[in-house]
């Protein structure tokens, strides 16, 4: 079953349209992980998230500084190449420039009739967040009662977080397989499976990812696992670099397995649920964005960000971290020196390595490959 994740991540066009012909639901994609799900599964509308295509781009420089992140320059790609005509809308919460500029070259060209822009507070950590926030749903759930042609209830706000919140569990369940010597899913197929989740309806997606969390209490890779590394910092859904730093110890070199990641592809997106414990249904899920992982763009005063990553890499055992920025990426770059000086200070080794999902992953192999046999060769001395 592990396999469906990856026919749904290499077919995710193909999937959406079909959802559309035997569903007749409509599709809005979303460009971050601020927008709330939980509120267009309410009204039956299937919220997928827009990534790139990892190929080089040439028509988005009328549009887009060349100088901004290429992870944002590939989404604009996708819309202004019509990849997603089928959309019935788009959506932001608010995110960083670069995205926020993509999102607005999409609407003013390439709208698809129905278009949102969500005002997601940066400063999460003030008392006014979650209130503000609140009353910014409610002008949202407006917005989605035109596009669906129904009122949303509380009942339904519940559906669609009793829809999430099974969603992320499973793959956080999935996630602590992980945690074995050996573990029984690579980086590369996780990485399938959370990318599966943003393509797929979640209600579609639950049964295939309970029964791969069935079929891993028995599954052995038959792979040294090598080194145990950590991916932190900008969004990262490059399968094939992953693929391709896993594979290394094929080729007699010093291999590795990534055991967890910290960004906004996987546990940054989906490691915290809504509390069904608080009985306004809106401000449940006001309270999941307010408080989940932030985005470094959102964390602060306080660098909330960086217990939550230490944990992560004592959970899973990490050996290194590499902390990976976009090219242009700005509020990871500013990010990047207190994560690095953090980690190492609790003992965790680091590598630095900006990216770009625009060119062949190659490279960054490459370079990948010498930090792990750093690793090794410092193993060797002690």
């Amino acid at each position: 079953m592990i396999e469906k994740f990856r026919e749904w991540y290499e077919n995710r066009h193909e999937y959406q349209k079909g959802y559309k012909d035997r569903t007749g639901n409509k599709i809005v994609g979303y460009f971050c992980t601020y927008t709330p799900e939980e509120i267009f599964y309410a009204a039956d509308i299937l919220p997928v998230r827009i990534l790139g295509s990892h190929e080089p781009q040439d028509v988005t420089e009328p549009h887009i500084f060349s100088m901004f992140c290429p992870f944002c320059r590939d989404v604009l790609a996708q819309g202004i190449k019509g990849r997603y005509d089928y959309l019935d809308g788009i959506a932001i919460g608010q995110s960083c420039l670069h995205l926020r500029q993509a999102f607005t070259s999409w609407d003013l060209h390439k709208n698809p009739g129905w278009s949102y822009f969500l005002p997601m507070p940066n400063h999460v950590q003030s008392k006014r967040a979650v209130p503000f926030l609140v009353e910014e749903y409610r002008l949202l759930i407006k917005k989605i009662e035109e596009l669906a042609g129904r009122r949303i209830t509380d009942d339904d706000l519940r559906q669609g977080i009793d829809i999430m919140n099974k969603a992320r569990k499973v793959m956080k369940e999935i996630y602590e397989f992980r945690k074995e010597d050996n573990p029984p899913i690579s980086g590369t197929e996780a990485m399938y499976m959370t990318c599966a989740q943003f393509f797929t309806d979640a209600r579609e997606f639950l049964p295939v990812a309970e029964d791969v969390k069935r079929e891993l209490a028995s599954r052995r890779l038959d792979r040294d696992p090598g080194k145990r590394i950590m991916l932190v910092g900008s969004e990262n859904d490059d399968i094939e670099y992953i693929n391709m730093i896993e594979t290394l110890g094929e080729r007699e070199s010093v291999g590795c397995t990534v055991v967890v990641e910290e960004h906004c592809t996987t546990t940054r997106y989906f490691w915290d649920e809504v509390d069904t414990n608080i009985d306004d249904p809106l401000r449940a899920i006001a309270e999941r964005y307010v408080s989940r992982t932030p985005c470094p763009s959102k964390d602060w005063p306080q660098r909330t960000r960086l217990q939550r990553i230490l944990e992560l890499a004592k959970d899973f055992r990490v050996d290194g971290a590499i902390v990976i920025q976009q090219k242009f990426c700005d509020p990871h770059e500013a990010d990047i020196p207190f994560i690095r000086k953090f980690l190492e200070d609790n003992g965790i080794p680091t590598y630095f390595l900006e990216f770009d999902v625009t060119v062949a992953a190659g490279p960054f192999a490459i370079r990948t490959e010498a930090f792990l046999e750093t690793l090794e060769a410092e193993e060797d001395l002690f």
